[in-house]
């Protein structure tokens, strides 16, 4: 058995215990003993304090007015031009309902990304690790505290540490492990070994590293079932990320336990990435291993015992490189070559027979244009009046390389069908043009409205997606339409991280905010609109999902509704807004968008639109120029 120490979780102990070998610490590091170190609280929001002992920098819901109460704090970094990739480590805590994220601020950029956030309470500190991706554009650091207006809500934050490198390294050394965790199971956990004078140090003795210091273990002692498991656990990636994982390892009675390297996405699954291949372990052994994550994902070290003599396994010196480890490892792909809108042709599909026709018409009463501007290409079957009664119609896409999860989203339209069943199907094939799976078929009866579908899927091999529509009979048969395909790596189900810039209304307002003095108010609302023969039948993101729209039929001349967006700053780049709108109905009055700047007294005008203008959703693109901060509005007036 090898000589405990402490355990993972063991966060106090480990600051008594171990005497670390600290990692380089970069601009914009803060422990908060001295002050602030160049971080402000925005002045646009509430100030954060720090404690009068130092060591800490919170925000207190008891400690404010009730009258001034401020439900957010930001609080900003010093400008940082760190050019390689760091890693932001924070210890921090939260009680009751607040609520804590980190934000990257970068130069020229309007908007703050959003790179973590965290919203469950503790009793105790935890540790956050953020990947900072290299860049040449200096940046800032912005720590965004929320709190509910209830009594023993805070957010606290400990320290801040910005080191060289990857999150996903670690050498041990220092009392947060990097970030890494351990999964508790009552019998066999992973526990910090090394560097006591008192006992064996396995770094020495087994000629690893000439110092001695810490590293991972695990102890086969306590096991007392079968498959006893014990899980290290690294932090989640928050960039994408690809390249080479290195580390040691050190096994002892090696047929009795199995050591495995697996990594976990945000759902839950996991991928193997390694095992070793032979039983003995002569010493500390090197390995390297490809890696690729183009999503978030935790890094996993498993271990499984059969008997309470089954060894231990230890594990030191987690490394990362961009450059992967073995040349016969397939470099990074594209799958944005699947992507295509149609708008230039058929990109790289091709037809293997069929009737399927690039499209564009002109929206009226009756149709909607295609699903990407409102006024261009779309790809259809089975067009109307057609003279042939039986059609099987093949889109097949490029081939994309195996092993890999991808994501397939597109958008349909259905017109027509007394019958469903062979309307539309998507199809994986292989690359000598056999089936290999049915991925889905079309179900809902849904008309009119363009339908978004994300389909995950995964296969060894080369593979390519073929869209299928079958039409058996003339009184059967309707249209179907495509657009928008597009392809991209990862499960569909993880949700990527948010991007401020964008909002699809899907999960709430995102910041926009309605004009108190307004006539009328703008709605969030799903399906179609209350007033018959106006609208849309479904918003643009899915056909299913949330958009806002004024009932310009309640309104009145000069009447006016105003949505405004959150604060943007200004840039010295030209700036360009898109968006989608659907005008249609009498008395649908003007559409403007605006420019609202502090010190003008007045809204500058930058794009208009008046009266019906189709039955389907129009893409608009606004170019303006702004090198101050202000917001876009919407607005909506009732013509006179």
């Amino acid at each position: 058995m090898l000589g405990c120490v402490c355990s993972v979780w063991c966060v106090s102990a480990l600051l008594l215990l171990l005497q670390p070998l600290l990692a380089q610490l970069l601009p914009g590091s803060c422990n908060f003993e001295l002050g602030t170190c160049g971080y402000t609280s925005d002045p646009h929001y509430g100030s954060w304090s720090i404690n009068e002992e130092g060591q800490m920098i919170s925000l207190d819901s008891d400690l404010q007015d009730p009258q001034e109460f401020q439900e957010r704090a930001v609080l900003l970094s010093p400008v940082l031009e760190q050019r390689e990739w760091s890693c932001v480590r924070l210890v921090y805590q939260l009680t009751g309902n607040s609520s804590l994220l980190l934000h990257l601020r970068q130069k020229r950029h309007n908007f703050d990304r959003i790179l973590w956030k965290a919203h469950t309470a503790s009793d105790s500190w935890l540790i956050a690790s953020v990947d900072l991706p290299n860049t040449t554009q200096p940046y800032q650091i912005l720590l965004e505290g929320r709190l509910d207006k209830a009594p023993l809500n805070s957010v606290a934050i400990f320290e801040i540490h910005i080191v060289p490198g990857y999150c996903i390294e670690c050498n041990f050394e220092e009392h947060h492990l990097c970030g890494y965790s351990n999964s508790w199971n009552p019998n066999v956990n992973w526990y910090v070994g090394g560097s006591l004078a008192s006992e064996s140090n396995l770094l020495e003795s087994q000629g690893h590293h000439p110092r001695s210091g810490h590293y991972m273990y695990v102890d086969s002692v306590y096991a007392k079932q079968l498959q006893e498991v014990a899980y290290l656990m690294s932090p989640m990636t928050t960039a994408p990320m690809s390249g080479c994982l290195s580390f040691f390892y050190l096994r002892n009675q090696a047929r009795n336990n199995l050591f495995s390297v697996l990594t976990r996405d945000q759902l839950g699954h996991y991928e193997e990435l390694w095992r070793p291949e032979a039983y003995v372990s002569m010493g500390w052994t090197h390995v390297s291993v490809d890696i690729k994550a183009p999503h978030p994902l935790e890094v996993v070290y498993e271990v499984a015992f059969n008997s309470a003599r089954g060894g231990y396994v230890a594990i030191d010196d987690i490394s990362f490189s961009p450059e992967f480890c073995h040349n016969d490892t397939e470099p990074n792909f594209d799958p944005s070559v699947a992507n295509c809108d149609f708008e230039d042709g058929l990109c790289m599909y091709w037809l293997e027979f069929g009737v399927w026709s690039r499209t564009s018409v002109k929206a009226n009463m009756y149709r909607i244009g295609d699903h990407t501007t409102g006024t261009g290409y779309f790809l259809q079957s089975h067009a109307p009046f057609t003279s042939r009664a039986t059609h099987m119609d093949r889109l097949h896409g490029p081939l994309l390389p195996g092993n890999t999860k991808y994501c397939l989203s597109f958008f349909y339209l259905l017109h027509g069908f007394r019958k469903l069943d062979h309307a539309l199907s998507v199809y994986i094939y292989d690359e000598n043009n056999v089936a290999l799976e049915k991925l889905w078929s079309l179900s809902d009866r849904s008309r009119a409205v363009w339908h978004k579908i994300d389909l995950t899927y995964m296969k060894p091999m080369r593979s390519k997606v073929v869209f299928v529509s079958l039409c058996q009979t003339f009184w059967e048969c309707g249209s179907v339409a495509l657009d928008d395909i597009s392809v991209s790596v990862g499960d569909c189900q993880v949700t990527s991280v948010s991007v401020a810039a964008r909002c699809d209304f899907e999960q709430g307002l995102c910041g926009y905010v309605q004009e108190k003095v307004d006539s009328a108010d703008w709605l969030r609302v799903r399906g179609v609109t209350p007033t018959s023969y106006t609208g849309p039948r479904g918003d643009h993101s899915t056909g299913v999902g949330y958009f806002v729209y004024i009932e310009a039929s309640l309104m009145r001349p000069g009447h006016r509704a105003r949505l405004l967006s959150p604060q943007l700053r200004g840039s010295s780049s030209p700036q360009c807004l898109v968006f989608h709108f659907h005008m249609y109905g009498t008395g649908t009055g003007i559409l403007r968008v605006l420019l609202r700047r502090r010190d003008h007294p007045r809204d500058t005008g930058l794009w208009r639109r008046t009266g019906e203008q189709g039955v389907g959703w129009i893409r608009a693109a606004v170019d303006y120029h702004c090198d101050q901060a202000h917001q876009a509005g919407l607005n909506n007036m009732a013509e006179y």
